[in-house]
C-alpha cells in the first residue's frame, strides 16, 4: 500500500510540474490595436523555440475600438486544454483606458505580471493585489517608427519586446523573427519598435534589481 501511495504522490507531483511549466497569457486592447495579431506572434515565437502553444481571441462587440480579449498558452509539453483562460500567469494591457472599463485583473494567479502600456508608474494605477506591475510608454515607440497616428498608435508589437523583457517567457530572437514574418504592414518598423521597446524594459528591470 505504502509503495502504491509513493507512486501516487510522485505522479502528482510531476504532473504539478508539468501544469507549473504552462504559461496561460491574456491581452487586453481594443478593436485595430492588434491585440490577436500580438497573441499571434507571441505564440509562433513560442513555436519557434520548438514549444506547444496556442492562441485565440474572444471578442464581445466586433468593432474598431471595442475592447477585444486574445489569449496565449506556452508549454514544453502539448496542450491538451481548449477553454477560455480564466486564471492566466500575464496579462498584457494594451490601452490603459481599459483599466477604468474592464477588470484586467481578474483571475490572475497570485504572483501574476501585469504590463500595461502607459506613461504612469505602477503605483499610480492603484492595482490591488498580489500582482508584479510593470509599465512601460510604447505609444511613443510606435509613433516613433511610424506605427499608427498620435489618435491611435499601432502598439501590439512595441508591447510584445516589453512582455519578453520583463516576463522571460520567449527569447528575443524568436519573437523578432514572428514579427518579421506575421507583421501585416511595416515589418522592418514593427521588429525596430519591438527591440526598442525590449531594451527599454530591459534596462528598467536592471535597474530594479
Amino acid at each position: 500500500g505504502d509503495h502504491r501511495d509513493l507512486h501516487r504522490l510522485i505522479r502528482r507531483q510531476r504532473q504539478m510540474c508539468i501544469r507549473d511549466r504552462m504559461r496561460e497569457i491574456r491581452f487586453h486592447g481594443r478593436g485595430g490595436q492588434g491585440a490577436l495579431t500580438a497573441s499571434y506572434m507571441l505564440a509562433y515565437a513560442a513555436f519557434l523555440e520548438g514549444r506547444y502553444c496556442q492562441s485565440f481571441i474572444f471578442i464581445g462587440a466586433e468593432r474598431r475600438g471595442a475592447p477585444v480579449v486574445a489569449f496565449t498558452r506556452i508549454d514544453d509539453r502539448p496542450i491538451r486544454i481548449h477553454s477560455q483562460i480564466y486564471r492566466p500567469d500575464h496579462v498584457i494591457v494594451l490601452d490603459p483606458a481599459l483599466i477604468d472599463a474592464v477588470d484586467v485583473t481578474e483571475g490572475l494567479k497570485p504572483g501574476g505580471l501585469i504590463v500595461v502600456n502607459t506613461d504612469k508608474s505602477p503605483d499610480q494605477l492603484g492595482f490591488r493585489g498580489d500582482f508584479v506591475v510593470r509599465t512601460i510608454d510604447v505609444d511613443s515607440i510606435a509613433l516613433e517608427h511610424g506605427l499608427g497616428t498620435p489618435l491611435a498608435p499601432i502598439v501590439n508589437t512595441a508591447m510584445l519586446g516589453a512582455y519578453a523583457a520583463f516576463s522571460q517567457t520567449v527569447g528575443i530572437d524568436a519573437l523578432l523573427r514572428a514579427i518579421q514574418e506575421l507583421s501585416p504592414s511595416k515589418p522592418e518598423e514593427n521588429v525596430k519598435a519591438a527591440r526598442q521597446a525590449y531594451e527599454v524594459a530591459r534596462c528598467a528591470t536592471e535597474m530594479k534589481r
